[in-house]
């Protein structure tokens, strides 16, 4: 289950992270320990710096850097206009997804119940009739 939770972290990441910021101003660490605060012990630090980087070169975020006690200036992200856009269109496509993989998790495909009775039956006399000849 490690592995595919790795997979599928990797597409949600960043969604997870605009909306943390759309919360509030956060710097790198503060970000990483509020996704393990979710369950997500294993994250590596690292992945979320490299996230972060990606986003601010996307424009999704502002970035002010503020003094710190212990060592060079820390980097506080908040999110700008053009992240909170991409934001709602990481909800809007997760509550899609999220819709139908519950469905066919539940065994409600109901869209194509009869669709897809209709063409298996149809594909398996085919093949009983190849398999005649």
């Amino acid at each position: 289950m490690g592995n595919q939770m790795t997979e599928m972290l990797k597409g949600t990441l960043e969604g997870m992270v605009l909306a943390i910021l759309a919360g509030r101003p956060a710097y790198g660490y503060e970000i990483t320990s509020r996704l393990r605060d979710q369950g997500f012990t294993d994250l590596v630090e690292g992945t979320v710096y490299a996230l972060l980087v990606r986003i601010e070169q996307r424009g999704f975020v502002d970035v002010t850097k503020v003094p710190s006690e212990k060592g060079p200036p820390r980097k506080v992200y908040s999110l700008n206009d053009l992240g909170r856009e991409q934001l709602a269109e990481f909800w809007k496509t997760w509550g899609f997804l999220s819709e139908r993989i519950d469905r066919l998790h539940d065994g409600n495909d109901s869209s194509n119940s009869s669709n897809s009775n209709d063409s298996s039956n149809s594909n398996d006399s085919s093949s009983n009739d190849e398999g005649n000849d």
